[in-house]
């Protein structure tokens, strides 16, 4: 307990850089998964095509890999730097990059079933009155399919959450990078160190699926 008392103002300011890395590939995701349903159903097979393609490579990559790829390949080998003089800053992008990658792909198969759920009336009555595929989705279908799918995307948001304890391999430094230093230099306390720190996970994923479920029952589509 005392090292986590000792470190206390360390371990918030690791919580927070998770917060931050979180929210901001959260955001992106949901963005980047929404384009991607979108080709995935489009009329277009070459835009289904790069939406298939684009998904299952990303999806099936594990996202140590994917991260990996983001500092080695396109940091050090490309030379493509957010900024090159602060590694910390930079190292949060190419984390960003990594996860919102990785995990628009989740995003997207999630809003792709939620697609599913939507009758197919509902197309075929927004193409009689003239609307275009982009404004059908817009308007129509996407409304309802992100309606049918708060609950999974929850889940998805809650993953997203836990897999930023990876991103030290893309060069940035949140909770779990305190947490190595704190085991490494405390070795007497590993237990409580470990339970500090999942309850500190636990404080900010409990929220997240209670307030999704919540919305979901609220905002439920009714048949």
């Amino acid at each position: 307990m005392s090292a986590l008392i000792e470190n206390f103002d360390a371990i918030i300011a690791g919580f927070w850089s998770t917060i931050r890395l979180a929210a901001m590939s959260a955001v992106l995701s949901l963005l980047l998964g929404t384009l991607l349903v979108a080709l995935r159903v489009s009329p277009v097979p070459v835009l289904r095509g790069v939406g298939t393609v684009y998904v299952n490579i990303l999806r099936n990559t594990p996202l140590t890999l994917v991260l990996l790829f983001c500092s080695l390949g396109i940091s050090n080998t490309l030379q493509l730097n957010f900024d090159a003089y602060d590694p910390q800053f930079n190292g949060y992008w190419l984390a960003v990059l990594g996860l919102s990658a990785y995990t628009s792909t989740f995003v997207c198969e999630t809003l792709r079933a939620g697609v599913n759920t939507v009758p197919m009336g509902q197309a075929e009555a927004s193409r009689a009155i003239g609307l275009t595929f982009t404004q059908s989705m817009r308007m129509v279908i996407l409304p309802q399919a992100f309606r049918a799918v708060i609950a999974p995307l929850g889940s998805v948001l809650i993953a997203l959450i836990k897999n930023t304890t990876v991103v030290i391999v893309a060069g940035y430094a949140e909770a779990a990078f305190i947490m190595k230093d704190m085991l490494y230099e405390s070795a007497g306390t590993v237990v409580m160190v470990f339970l500090g720190f999942a309850a500190g996970y636990m404080i900010l994923t409990l929220p997240v699926g209670y307030l999704t479920g919540w919305l979901a029952r609220r905002l439920a589509v009714r048949r």
